[in-house]
């Protein structure tokens, strides 16, 4: 059986969550970067991967730089539900895909120990002093802060020096782009802020058409960003929507119901690639109905994203480009009268899940989706041991 929770210190409060394949060696300098601003025994690693990567490789270097946390692959994710009793929404967790950082989520919502989440990308690394404090100050901030709004409803994170790069992120509707940016002044309360995304330095996180347009087919862009490109912090304003990257991302225990990462990847349909950005907008909606906010902008990772085909991510994108674009619009009205995340998120699920898109190519994959919200939220349920009456309660960090 694999380790359960239990043996989670209690001073661990952040659960820090990587789906990962790779050498292990990045994660050095997040180990170094937490040590030297005494943040270590808050946190605790859950490294999701797979059979075929170097999974010994992964353990042994947690133990040598006394990184506390597990590995799971895929046979430890089985024996995890399995051990739980929710082997049945094992589909929830696609195979070979980004989109199994969703499994850590399973993990933080099974001990409560764990207020915060942490999302990193094993292609980062940090590019600023305190990166975990830095995340932590966000999502305790309090007082004015800039709030930005668009002409279209949109908001590039990428907006304060776009006159220079002329980038958008991957994601970001098309019809969408040229969009006139207002900035005003708005204070937030305490607990308000219930994710901090974290930007990217170097290669930015862009979709495939960009990277072409860009003139580049290794996957990467020949367009990058520097810290300079970066200035205020900022949230998006309500009624607004944003792409949201799980690469570097922190967030509230309390969100966890709608934040499940859509399945990509792994379906018949052959989509990928958008799962942080459409669980991005479903949570941007939620939120928008609880009154709480995203923050935006630092800490920054320098993003070392390796060489591979950008056609291959095309390929992935292609499928869902068109339904990309409409996506924010189907649940823009669900939820209005949502208590908490959990019913913000179920009436977003029923509105895909009960919709007809036969007008739409792969129309269908959106009733897919909803199908797997419903799923989440019965998971979660089993996990926590709370009937599906507790949903509508649920509005505070358990």
């Amino acid at each position: 059986m694999p380790p359960s929770t239990a043996d989670v210190p209690e001073q661990a409060d952040t659960c820090v969550v990587v789906p990962t394949i790779r050498e292990p060696g990045w994660l050095r300098a997040y180990a170094a970067n937490a040590v030297s601003h005494g943040h270590e025994d808050r946190l605790w690693f859950c490294l999701v991967t797979e059979e075929f990567a170097d999974v010994r490789a992964m353990r042994s270097l947690l133990a040598e730089l006394e990184i506390r946390g597990r590995v799971f692959d895929g046979s430890d994710r089985a024996a995890w539900l399995a051990a739980r009793g929710v082997e049945s929404f094992g589909h929830l967790i696609p195979r070979k895909s980004h989109a199994q950082t969703s499994f850590g989520l399973l993990y933080l919502w099974d001990n409560p120990a764990f207020e915060f989440g942490l999302f990193l990308d094993d292609d980062t690394i940090p590019s600023q002093a305190d990166f975990f404090g830095a995340h932590f100050s966000n999502l305790d901030h309090q007082g004015p802060i800039t709030s930005v709004s668009s002409s279209e409803r949109w908001v590039n994170v990428l907006y304060q020096n776009v006159e220079r790069h002329g980038l958008y992120p991957r994601g970001y509707p098309y019809d969408a782009m040229g969009a006139s940016i207002e900035e005003t002044t708005e204070s937030l309360e305490q607990g308000s802020v219930v994710a901090s995304q974290g930007l990217w330095t170097d290669v930015p996180d862009l979709d495939a058409v960009r990277i072409l347009m860009d003139g580049e087919l290794q996957g990467q862009a020949q367009t990058r960003t520097t810290e300079q490109d970066y200035t205020d912090q900022f949230v998006i304003a309500a009624d607004h929507y944003t792409t949201v990257c799980s690469m570097n991302l922190a967030f509230r225990r309390r969100i966890v119901p709608a934040f499940y990462q859509l399945p990509m990847g792994d379906n018949e349909w052959g989509v990928g690639r958008f799962d942080d950005i459409w669980s991005g907008v479903l949570l941007k909606r939620a939120a928008d109905l609880m009154g709480d906010r995203l923050l935006t902008g630092r800490p920054l990772c320098r993003h070392a994203k390796a060489p591979r085909s950008t056609f291959d991510d095309l390929a992935e994108e292609v499928p869902a480009l068109q339904l990309n674009e409409v996506f924010w619009e189907i649940i823009d009205d669900a939820g209005s009268d949502a208590r908490s995340y959990a019913e913000a998120y179920e009436s977003m699920a029923e509105t895909l899940a009960d919709g007809e898109f036969g007008h739409l190519r792969n129309g269908a994959f959106l009733n897919h989706v909803g199908g797997t919200m419903v799923d989440w939220l019965d998971c979660l349920d089993e996990l926590s041991g709370r009937s599906n009456v507790a949903r509508a309660t649920q509005s505070q960090d358990v």
